[in-house]
């Protein structure tokens, strides 16, 4: 286990945590929103940090990689469970070149909304739901999010839903590229966490507090 292979698990959990922040509570961490999203569009960034812009922008996943790999107390079930689906719907997915090939496009067709709208605009979120629907909500198995359906009878909360799942796919093909192998959470955990720790640190030391 490496930095690299970390950092893209610690953007995996933080979709996925970001999935079950809006299905419970209607809202999500702005920054780290941003982030996630942002990671759907750099295809070609040349580091695994670039990527997410900076260690510091998968704050929330490293601090919740934590949570889930070492600490069995504070470990979320939901964001566990969705985490490992993300996982199998990756490997389903990497057997289908065209379905693939479609979802490119369209990360690619949707990257002037966000020239447009800038990525908090809830016009981007709506245009990968679109995406997700349309591509990985037809594979199986299906990830299925549960929550408070007042939240998830609202529209923009269901976009911005599949839109972090959409930015958790991406982060599953990241670790998938690395190396990174389901078996791994179990056989590396405490190495994920430690590094995961020191990571955390430097970023809060390079953001002076």
């Amino acid at each position: 286990m490496n930095e690299e292979r970390v950092l893209a698990l610690a953007g995996l959990f933080q979709a996925t945590a970001l999935v079950q922040q809006l299905a419970t509570e209607g809202r999500a961490d702005d920054a780290a929103m941003e982030a996630s999203l942002g990671s759907v569009f750099h295809l070609d960034a040349d580091t695994v940090e670039a990527i997410f812009g900076g260690v510091s922008g998968v704050r929330l996943g490293l601090r919740t990689l934590v949570s889930q790999l070492e600490d069995a107390s504070a470990r979320d079930i939901a964001v566990m469970r969705t985490t490992i689906t993300v996982l199998r719907l990756e490997r389903t997915l990497s057997r289908k070149p065209e379905l693939l090939a479609r979802l490119q496009e369209g990360i690619v067709a949707a990257r002037r909304q966000v020239e447009h709208f800038g990525m908090a605009h809830p016009n981007v979120a709506a245009r990968l739901a679109e995406l997700y629907a349309s591509t990985l909500s037809t594979l199986k198995p299906r990830v299925m999010v549960t929550g408070m359906p007042s939240h998830l009878q609202q529209k923009a909360v269901v976009d911005r839903v599949r839109a972090a799942l959409l930015a958790a796919v991406r982060a599953a093909v990241l670790w998938h590229q690395l190396g990174g192998r389901q078996w791994h959470l179990v056989l590396y955990r405490r190495r994920a966490s430690m590094i995961a720790r020191g990571m955390l640190t430097g970023a809060t030391l390079d953001n002076g507090g």
